[in-house]
């Protein structure tokens, strides 16, 4: 998809998003810019022509063996019949070598050795030539069988061994157990599921068994094949539900999301980031990349986000948790799920930031800010899974659709990065990379803490301290003018009140004394006699 680079910021034309080949539905790079169902029907275009030059090559192989051997039969003609014979012998004894040799190093069965008999009887007289050819015809056909059809007992029998020896070989038993517990959940809410479904949900029930031991017998086949299988299975019963069973649409959704768990939850340690795919490689490359682009601020990214606002502060930080815990879902339902949660937290926080609905402009150069803020672990191999084997109208339609294209584009983004891309010179972009300098250097006003691990959590303190100081500088120098505030305003209580006393002068007169009795001035009073009192006399 074409990402352009402007200064108001990373703008994807939404007509992009959508598939290349005009069906409306959602694109995605991994398909090279098609929809899952468009690029399964080019998928098996190319397949159907590479199968058909193979089968050509194969027919002109066998036929100019056929004319070398009638040539080669015409010539020896005139040998001697000693000669034939000792030739004959001698074929049949190399051909005997080379079968022993084969039963050391391939998988015998009865079966098999029967079937080896009996073609060592039929072309016991041709030459080695020929068989060769017989034997490019015999591998096309194992090769381009479907993997749909049951296997051989045979290959019932190497597949359970394999799965033995691969379950030996499991990393920790608490990681088993920790498994088989969660299977055993899914296993159970899949079977009260389906019984709300009756007779189609038995159905339903044998198509996932026969559907997962399939795969158990396939396990050698590419990812892309078992990829091929687990959408054409997923076709297949919606298809069923819809036609032969007649299930309404809406529990034809409900029952596509419970099959997908259910046969997903038990395939995920076989098809997740296998061994032999280059997944992991992808997976370091990108985090390798996002680390060296942790001096990426958000001004460079016009990301429309104000992290100094508290609620915005929240809404990023839930956003990078979700994107991170994607990684831990083992059904890639439940992984869209984290994608669509977390590309919902973005919006909000672009929404409280400029006080408006945010769009589908502001949403992706976010959307990158936040994947190179987080750097999500597996980040390659979680998109692979999701396009592998989740359900194709997940990601053709709807919300999960949408969020998980963008997904995409973001990391294409991120991996196609350059200095133009940023409105940087070549040369500070280079600078930036080495490490010699850092934006932060240069635009302390602008500085943001978008570093990761300890820079980071060391950048986001010196901000806080820096914060703190400003604040305690500030805090000091209101709280010494409030101080000479209070000084000034006693200082003028006082003057006012002294002037008011000056002007209205407070006369205070000695406290008068007390009234003293009637014979007071009498000095001698004390020589008096004691007053009379009231007697009473008797008449």
């Amino acid at each position: 998809m074409n990402l352009k680079s402007e200064r108001r910021g990373i703008h994807v034309d939404q007509s992009e998003l959508l598939c290349k080949k005009g069906c409306g539905y959602y694109g995605n790079p991994a398909w090279q810019g098609f929809c899952s169902k468009c690029w399964r029907e080019e998928y098996h275009k190319a397949r159907q022509k590479q199968i058909q030059e193979d089968w050509e090559l194969a027919e002109r192989l066998q036929r100019e063996e056929e004319e070398a051997y009638a040539s080669s039969q015409s010539t020896q003609g005139a040998q001697s019949l000693t000669f034939s014979k000792f030739e004959e012998k001698k074929t049949n004894e190399k051909t005997r070598k080379v079968t022993t040799v084969k039963k050391f190093f391939t998988a015998s069965s009865r079966a098999g050795a029967k079937k080896a008999a009996q073609e060592k009887i039929v072309k016991q007289g041709q030459p080695g030539r020929e068989r060769n050819a017989d034997n490019i015809l015999r591998d096309l056909k194992e090769i381009f069988t479907p993997s749909w059809e049951l296997a051989s007992p045979s290959e019932v029998l190497a597949g359970k061994l394999k799965a033995e020896i691969q379950e030996a070989k499991a990393p920790s038993p608490s990681i088993n157990r920790q498994a088989s517990i969660e299977t055993d959940r899914v296993s159970k809410e899949f079977i009260e599921f389906l019984k709300t479904y009756h007779k189609p949900g038995q159905d339903i029930y044998k198509q996932c068994k026969l559907f997962l031991d399939t795969m158990n017998h396939k396990r050698d086949l590419s990812i892309e094949e078992q990829s091929e299988c687990a959408q054409d299975f997923y076709q297949n019963v919606a298809d069923k539900l819809q036609t032969r069973w007649k299930v309404p649409p809406e529990k034809v959704e409900k029952a596509m999301d419970q099959i997908e768990k259910y046969i997903m939850t038990r395939q995920y340690k076989y098809v997740f980031c296998p061994e032999t795919t280059d997944d992991e490689k992808k997976d370091l490359a990108v985090q390798k990349r996002i680390r060296a682009l942790h001096w990426v601020t958000p001004q460079m990214l016009c990301v429309p986000v104000n992290e100094e606002i508290p609620e915005v502060s929240d809404m990023v930080v839930k956003a990078i948790t979700d994107i991170i815990e994607m990684d831990s879902k083992r059904v890639p339902r439940d992984k869209l799920a984290c994608i669509t949660k977390c590309s919902k937290h973005i919006f909000n926080a672009i929404k409280i930031t400029k006080n408006e609905p945010a769009s589908a402009d502001d949403f992706l150069p976010t959307l990158i800010y936040i994947v190179l803020k987080g750097n999500p672990p597996r980040l390659q191999s979680n998109i692979q899974y999701i396009t592998r084997f989740c359900n194709p109208s997940r990601l053709m339609t709807g919300e999960d659709g949408y969020y998980f294209t963008n997904l995409c584009c973001a990391v294409a983004f991120i991996e196609k990065l350059d200095a133009q891309s940023l409105n940087l010179s070549q040369e500070d972009f280079d600078r930036f990379m080495t490490g010699q300098t850092s934006p932060k250097k240069q635009e302390s006003d602008s500085f943001s803490p978008d570093v990761c691990l300890g820079v980071k959590q060391m950048c986001k303190s010196l901000d806080l301290l820096s914060q703190l100081n400003e604040r305690q500088e500030r805090i000091v120098s209101e709280a010494k003018k409030l101080e000479k505030d209070l000084i000034d305003w006693t200082d003028g209580i006082t003057k006012e009140v002294e002037d008011i006393v000056e002007k209205y002068p407070l006369e205070i007169k000695p406290k008068s004394q007390a009234l003293a009795a009637i014979d007071s001035e009498n000095v001698e009073n004390d020589k008096l006699p004691p007053p009379l009192q009231p007697q009473v006399y008797a008449g």
